[in-house]
């Protein structure tokens, strides 16, 4: 028996040429392929890329060119005026692509004019409450102030996605709206239930809760409001506008931050948790309000610490 191959079994050398030749075009072929899918695979990445840029631009677009949205009632300045008895004055709605009209102080007058600009999320308008809720409500309530309040939502990306401080300026609007003379104490009680900053916030069903709370008008309308964020589109002008500035009849260029506080349009930079320090500098304000011809700024009296 012989091993090995036969004679028949064995290539030439032109064959063994011809077959090399032919096993190179094979691997050419397939490496000319390999080449294709992996430009066909990049040019897709590249398409898909180019679209989702193209969308995210638009998205940007169409949220800096979002048409106006209708403002609550009550709030034609952007702001809600509360006086002797907390009632609100009313007014109409502020209109898509208006002017907010701003309330006139009345420089005879011996009421102080108090504006606050507010972010329901923001710790330090809570601590100006807490400090001076109750001497603000006594010189309301003797006829010796106003308040206008304005919400001011700026600390969205502080509530994991659920946009709290839009949602709570919202719910504001929907009671200055439906039920202006409870909007005082909801404000209050907004403060009073302040969730921190990081946390996802009060869920709606829990700031209608709150409106139930303080025993607000037409209830229903007010849960509903809250719940469709009707007014969520004119907050978010209302920032803008604020932000833009100037702020009229005051020396208050634009707001920067909450809480922005105006005594007779003279701005209080003082010790926000002082209820003393802002007393004086109401005092004071009250003898040098603010007028066209005029911007100084009153310091506060130094009060002693304890």
């Amino acid at each position: 028996m012989t091993y090995g191959s036969s004679g028949g079994d064995r290539l030439n050398k032109n064959e063994r040429r011809e077959a090399a030749r032919e096993k190179a075009k094979t691997l050419r072929d397939q490496q000319r392929k390999k080449e294709k899918r992996s430009r066909l695979i990049l040019q897709g990445s590249l398409i898909l890329v180019v679209v989702a840029f193209a969308a995210g631009i638009s998205l940007i677009l169409m949220n800096s060119v979002r048409p106006p949205a209708p403002g609550p009632r009550n709030m034609l300045s952007d702001g809600i005026l509360i006086s002797e008895g907390f009632t609100a004055k009313s007014t109409p709605a502020l209109q898509p692509g208006n002017d907010p009209v701003p309330n006139e102080r009345d420089e005879e007058a011996d009421v102080i004019s108090i504006q606050i600009f507010v972010d329901y999320l923001c710790p330090v308008c809570r601590a100006f409450e807490e400090a001076n809720q109750e001497q603000i409500a006594a010189w309301i309530e003797s006829d010796g102030a106003t308040i206008e309040i304005f919400p001011h939502a700026i600390l969205d990306r502080y509530s994991q996605g659920t946009k709290y401080s839009t949602r709570a300026a919202n719910a504001a609007a929907c009671v200055a709206d439906f039920s202006p003379n409870q909007f005082y104490a909801f404000n209050s009680i907004l403060f009073e239930n302040q969730p921190d900053e990081g946390s996802s916030g009060l869920t709606d069903n829990e700031l209608v809760d709150l409106t139930e709370q303080v025993e607000v008008e037409k209830a229903s309308a007010v849960a509903a409001c809250i719940t469709d964020q009707t007014f969520a589109g004119w907050v978010a002008d209302a920032r803008d506008r604020n932000q833009l500035g100037p702020i009229p009849n005051s020396n208050v260029t634009s707001v920067t931050g909450t809480p922005t506080v105006i005594v007779n349009g003279l701005q209080y930079t003082g010790a926000l948790n002082d209820s003393s320090a802002f007393a004086a500098f109401v005092v004071q304000a009250a003898n040098a309000s603010f007028n066209e011809s005029s911007s100084a700024t009153p310091t506060p009296t130094p009060v002693p610490a304890p």
